[in-house]
């Protein structure tokens, strides 16, 4: 537990930082005089960096490990991360954000890996909601603390304090993380270059459940991702009249829900695994409804009980994404899981990616007419359900064939 809890504190790093833009999107459009599509720039470079790792970190976790990839992640957003304290233009800015993203990268899927290793696979839904959780609890010090220090000691100093936080990990997993429990090593699996990506990649993609996890991702996560990364402070301010004190306080009620529902999500899935489809389906329904009554509100601003209701709705897409991974998970044997994590992973972040530029996009086009470029959530909405349910039973029947094998090869196992 205590290694396990070295990992996810990488995790909890990595996400403070990813999530620090949120809390200074308009100190930033300020400090580098851009406008709203600039402003989104930062936030789509640095999740598709992210995105774009996906699936080559799942190959460097499945063949070197969790340790070493793990430590070049937290050197990687350290250093973007401080990078960004101190960049003079809005060029050095985004160079520092990409770093960022791809040091970010690293963290998930190895802390995926990790919790494969030290917990039961039993114990899987559970293990990935707590690392969720933790996450969330990086957003909330993002939200709390990194959003008074910036306006406390300023930009420089807030951001270059927080890089701290990378180097205290860092030395924290070189010298107590390992891979896996004495005596429990993995099997050697041959490596052998581009051959053995293609395999990885290429067997992973063909389970319906790998597609089914990547789909429930993408469709569960980024209404809260794009909400907390950049456009929620800006929407509360700007187009509903909040103090920023008071978004504020709305945006730390997402990542309070979140944390909850991450818990709770977590146990009935332990329990009852076919409740998984149900729940993803449930949270995309929900928050469909609670943002569309929140654009279409009569007049200029919605009243301060519904938007509470939409944040503690939008609490719930975290947990909901993980789901994802426990239709990957299964689908795949253990030499596979980093690639697939990776393939399932990638979902939510291209999602969010698209609708943080869609959105920057609209609002310039529109004069900042938030109805409208929020709308633009529906369209992905739509696509990512279509997908789930096109690929829902080819993925439950190929879950069933697979539990059937193992019972019979548990059974036909000499004593």
């Amino acid at each position: 537990m205590a290694v396990w809890g070295i990992g996810v504190s990488v995790y909890f790093v990595a996400v403070i930082f990813r999530t620090s833009l949120g809390v200074a999107g308009l100190d930033a459009a300020d400090r580098f005089h851009v406008n709203a599509s600039a402003l989104s720039t930062f936030s789509i470079l640095q999740l598709l960096v992210y995105a774009g790792m996906q699936i080559p970190v799942g190959l460097l976790v499945d063949r070197l490990g969790t340790k070493k990839v793990l430590a070049i992640g937290v050197v990687l957003f350290t250093a973007g991360q401080l990078g960004f304290a101190f960049s003079p233009s809005y060029g050095t800015a985004l160079a520092s954000r990409a770093l960022l993203g791809c040091g970010d990268a690293m963290t998930f899927i190895s802390v995926l890996r990790l919790g494969s290793r030290w917990f039961p696979a039993r114990r899987g839904p559970m293990v990935a909601q707590l690392a969720g959780l933790v996450g969330m609890a990086g957003n909330l010090v993002s939200t709390l603390v990194l959003a008074r220090l910036l306006h406390g000691v300023g930009w420089t100093a807030a951001f270059a304090g927080s890089a701290l936080a990378g180097v205290v990990v860092l030395v924290l997993l070189l010298l107590f993380l390992k891979d896996h429990p004495e005596g429990h090593e993995p099997e050697p699996f041959p490596h052998r270059g581009a051959a053995y990506v293609r395999r990885q990649i290429a067997a992973s993609w063909r389970e319906p459940g790998t597609r089914l996890g990547l789909w429930v991702h993408f469709t569960t996560q980024f209404p809260a991702m794009v909400f907390l990364l950049l456009w929620g402070l800006p929407f509360l301010v700007e187009a509903q009249g909040l103090t920023r004190a008071t978004a504020g306080e709305l945006l730390t009620l997402v990542v309070l829900c979140n944390m909850v529902v991450g818990l709770v999500y977590g146990q009935i899935v332990a329990r009852h695994h076919e409740a998984r489809l149900p729940l993803a389906l449930g949270t995309v329904g929900t928050t469909a409804v609670m943002w569309a009554a929140m654009l279409a509100w009569p007049g200029d601003r919605a009243p301060m009980w519904l938007l509470v209701v939409v944040c503690a709705v939008l609490g719930a897409c975290g947990p909901a994404s993980m789901l994802g991974f426990d239709f990957a998970r299964p689908a795949n044997p253990p030499e596979r899981q980093g690639t697939a994590s990776g393939i399932t992973n990638m979902g939510g972040f291209v999602a969010s990616m698209t609708t943080l530029f869609a959105i920057g996009v609209l609002l310039d086009a529109t004069g900042d007419d938030y109805t409208i470029a929020f709308s633009f959530v529906f369209v992905l909405q739509a696509l990512g359900v279509s997908q789930i349910l096109r690929l829902r039973s080819r993925a439950a029947r190929r879950e069933r064939e697979r539990l059937v094998a193992s019972r019979v090869e548990t059974v036909h196992v000499p004593a």
